[in-house]
């Protein structure tokens, strides 16, 4: 018989779709519970399962940990010839079972209890034997599996994981885990980079840093802008305070040359930007670029000052784009 390809694709996905909002409105009391549970704990959440309920157990046990709650992945196997180790009396452990009846995790109830750790029942039959062992229970709502034989874990799987990340999500809330927190888990990825980065990380300094004095001609700031090759010179009030006082740009020189019989007659004070937008050292280096690209006209550099107004440094777009 042909299997009209598209047609089938979305009826697994409706059902599946079925699944997670019949799971959303059977959220009760139970998904409550376990929160306080996980939250008033000393220790860390023990995430365990077997089959595809491990394999999802493994991803929300990982979400957990890197949104701010201590968990580890135990395999329900493992568990049995040792890995029960790992579980100690101030713990929760996060027991994932459709039928609640997986005998693998019915095995480690009962040496669970005897070391004392509280235990939380993802299930999709509340009066299961594991729902009955556990100090609350997350009832998943899946009327059918999403294959035509209904007997894959799709439907029920989907909705554990969507139940985890929902878990995860509020205990991350509730701890008021910050973008700081994310990224210092995160410390690889380009969104870590994005949020850990510093202006002062990424900013050209100390001989790099382009500057000139507000009489400075055009040769000396033509000079200083081709040396340091960052389409921006510091214009600063003296050398003592290097107080910023404005900036001149690339645009700034191609604007002032249509001025061409006085151009060399000009001065950087003549042409510079004066009160220019700035971005300070200890800034993160997102916000920098939040300035520059949130305006009608993005501009491609940025001074750098410190607390004192000193301009320390200068930032470029180039930079910024390449690293976050």
């Amino acid at each position: 018989m042909a299997v009209n390809i598209l047609t089938e694709a979305r009826t697994i996905l409706g059902k599946e779709m079925e699944s997670l909002e019949r799971t959303m409105l059977a959220l009760d009391d139970g998904f409550v519970q376990a929160v306080r549970l996980i939250q008033k704990s000393p220790g860390k959440l023990v995430v365990t399962g077997i089959g595809k309920s491990g394999l999802i157990g493994q991803k929300i046990a990982a979400t957990m940990a890197s949104t701010g709650t201590l968990a580890v992945f135990m395999h329900a196997a493992d568990a049995l010839h040792g890995d029960l180790g790992m579980v100690h009396s101030d713990d929760v452990v996060l027991a994932m079972s459709h039928s609640g009846q997986t005998s693998e995790l019915l095995d480690i109830v009962l040496p669970i209890r005897r070391i004392g750790a509280k235990i939380i029942a993802m299930v999709g039959n509340p009066e299961s034997d594991l729902a009955r062992a556990a100090d609350c229970v997350i009832r998943l709502d899946v009327p059918q599996e999403a294959d035509h034989l209904n007997l894959a874990p799709t439907a029920s799987a989907l909705a554990s994981l969507a139940v985890g990340d929902a878990l995860a999500g509020v205990l991350s809330k509730e701890r008021n885990f910050r973008h700081e927190d994310f990224a210092l888990y995160h410390p690889g990825g380009s969104l870590g980079r994005r949020l850990l980065l510093t202006v002062r990380d990424l900013m050209h300094s100390g001989e790099r840093n382009p500057m000139v004095l507000p009489d400075a001609s055009m040769d000396e700031v033509l000079a200083e802008l081709t040396e340091k090759r960052l389409g921006g010179v510091n214009v600063i009030a003296d050398r003592r305070s290097c107080k910023l006082v404005g900036i001149v740009t690339d645009g700034d020189l191609k604007r002032a040359l249509k001025q061409r019989e006085r151009f060399f007659d000009l001065k950087a004070s003549d042409l510079m930007t004066k009160d220019p937008t700035v971005v300070h050292e200890e800034d993160k280096a997102a916000h920098a670029l939040q300035l520059m690209e949130d305006r009608p006209y993005q501009i491609s550099v940025l001074p750098v000052v410190n607390k004192q107004g000193r301009a320390v440094g200068m930032l470029r777009m180039h930079d910024l784009l390449k690293l976050c």
